[in-house]
């Protein structure tokens, strides 16, 4: 990542509102995260082998996680990224577990893992209190990544949730965007945040996104079609990577939700 720059360091702005201090999603109070990067081996895919191009995200929610639950809901809009655990966030109305971002084929066990990690804090979970269903969300990186290798263990879990910090957000070709493609080009995890004006509130909204899907035209950054203008420089692209994919987005805001 060592010399890249964000979009507004480039002079640009998207929207009204100014950006939170880090712009990211971090500048709501207590929200905090982290990334476990995996890359191992290079060349052809060997199922199983690699190379590796994955990860885990973790997005998590003010302390104590599952004692004081959080206000939560969803919106899907021809999704195709799945979430476990999302059914029982939209009925209730409360989120108990941290959030996860991984790949595909790596949902189950960075479950089974957050399930461990939750209970091991958590000791009346099963027992004195209720059980758990942990929130994990995916996108599709086969086309890096040696998926059906499933090379995300528990110990990735463990460390993207035990590193999550405020502050700064690593971004790009992290966690669980290590894999990802958007518009035909790499992608990975984004982040960005908004401040409200003291007037309507001083709230704070901020995002991570889980970016891959799209083909090259229909790129567009604040409204210009970026993708036609490059589809002639980059028409020697394999054509035949046509990602259709999912994207995944976290919200979280200070702001009083009803």
């Amino acid at each position: 990542m060592s010399g890249r720059c964000r979009f507004r360091d480039l002079g640009f702005a998207i929207g009204r509102l100014p950006p939170g201090p880090g712009n990211a999603i971090t500048d709501v109070p207590g929200v905090r995260v982290g990334h476990t990067t995996i890359i191992t081996g290079e060349g052809a895919l060997v199922e199983g082998k690699g190379p590796v191009r994955t990860g885990v995200t973790a997005v998590l929610p003010p302390d104590p996680i599952f004692e004081d639950r959080v206000l939560a809901g969803a919106f899907v809009l021809n999704g195709a990224g799945e979430v476990s655990g999302l059914t029982q966030v939209v009925e209730w109305g409360l989120m108990e577990t941290p959030i996860l971002l991984t790949n595909t084929m790596s949902v189950g066990k960075v479950s089974d893992a957050t399930v461990k990690w939750m209970t091991k804090r958590y000791p009346g979970i099963g027992t004195e209190y209720d059980v758990i269903i942990p929130l994990v969300g995916e996108c599709d990186d086969s086309w890096l990544n040696d998926a059906v290798g499933r090379h995300v263990r528990s110990e990735h879990v463990y460390k993207a949730i035990d590193q999550a910090t405020t502050g700064p957000v690593a971004e790009g070709s992290v966690g669980a965007g290590t894999g990802l493609i958007t518009c035909d080009f790499k992608a990975g995890i984004g982040t960005s945040s908004r401040s409200v004006p003291a007037e309507r509130g001083h709230y704070t909204l901020g995002v991570l996104v889980q970016s891959n899907f799209g083909v090259m035209r229909a790129l567009q950054v604040a409204g210009v079609a970026v993708g036609h203008a490059l589809a002639q420089e980059f028409a020697a692209m394999d054509k035949r990577v046509r990602n259709a994919g999912s994207i995944i987005c976290v919200v979280a805001t200070d702001a009083p939700l009803l």
